[in-house]
């Protein structure tokens, strides 16, 4: 007979390191929360910051938050000039900086350079890599999975996020905007498809199911609290945004983002008391893993 599968939950802050109001509502979201894991830039301005808040959060999972766009590059600008502007920062727009990456050697080369600079640079931290995605799901572009495939087995096979968020589940948790959330899921899918499968070939594990796709910036406690009830089989992955205030200056979150919002839910009562109800902990991506093993 085989075993029923059981629901595990991740809770993830994207953007740790990128500003102290980040770090700090990753650092309470962990304490006093539901959050359980933390994406770090390890090029922002804030990132050790964020490695030493870590360094005293033993349970919570840091992973890799490549970083291709927007903020700057952990490599000398003279060796990635084609990564960034005038300004020494990344491109912003996704859509011609990935068919740049796509049709040029030179572009791909740096880009590796610049990947395992970030390997490198999050290494020299001491902790554990729990996870690996990219900032705005670049990781999705093929040349920064292909580097990815190759450095992941030097830092034990960290699991990678697969950016899909289930259609149906989305739907009737949220009751709204339908139409667009077939088409994300229509986009992402497909998205998706050559990422799963590249990593079930080099053996690289990933979690089920994500949410946080579709409302990016607006994971605030009423659609949590509705959410988490219709959560399906498998490892989903809850991603959000938090920060304990805004800021100024060009690393800000977009001004649509419910930042603060989403940062009261991840520590509200409410959440943590439905979550108990459910039989559900949040635990970082490593914890998720081997629960399922």
């Amino acid at each position: 007979m085989s075993l029923p599968i059981v629901k595990r939950l991740i809770v993830t802050a994207d953007d740790f390191g990128l500003s102290l109001p980040i770090n700090e509502a990753v650092e309470k979201g962990h304490r006093l929360g539901i959050l359980s894991a933390a994406s770090l830039m390890v090029g922002a301005p804030a990132a050790e910051d964020a490695v030493s808040r870590a360094r005293g959060l033993s349970t919570l999972g840091v992973g890799l938050h490549l970083t291709l766009l927007e903020g700057r590059p952990v490599s000398p600008p003279d060796k990635v000039p084609g990564l960034v502007g005038p300004d020494g920062r990344f491109s912003k727009d996704p859509f011609r900086f990935g068919v740049a990456l796509f049709f040029s050697p030179d572009l791909r080369h740096q880009a590796k350079v610049e990947i395992t600079a970030q390997f490198e640079r999050f290494c020299e931290t001491g902790l554990v890599m729990d996870h690996i995605n990219g900032h705005r799901h670049f990781h999705l572009h093929p040349v920064v999975l292909q580097a990815i495939i190759e450095l992941a087995p030097r830092y034990g096979f960290p699991p990678v996020r697969i950016p899909l968020e289930p259609f149906s589940t989305s739907s009737e948790a949220s009751g709204d905007r339908f139409l667009g959330r077939m088409m994300s899921w229509l986009f992402y899918f497909g998205q998706t498809l050559h990422l799963r499968r590249s990593l079930v070939a080099a053996g690289i594990r990933s979690n089920d199911h994500v949410f946080g796709l579709f409302d990016s910036g607006a994971m605030i406690e009423d659609r949590l609290l509705k959410l988490v009830v219709h959560l399906p089989p498998g490892i989903s992955e809850i991603y959000c945004h938090p920060a304990t205030r805004r800021w100024d200056g060009p690393d800000n979150l977009p001004s649509s983002y419910k930042c603060e919002e989403e940062f009261r839910a991840i520590v509200s009562p409410a959440i943590k008391e439905r979550l108990d109800a459910l039989g559900l902990r949040p635990v970082p991506f490593r914890v998720a893993l081997e629960e399922t093993c």
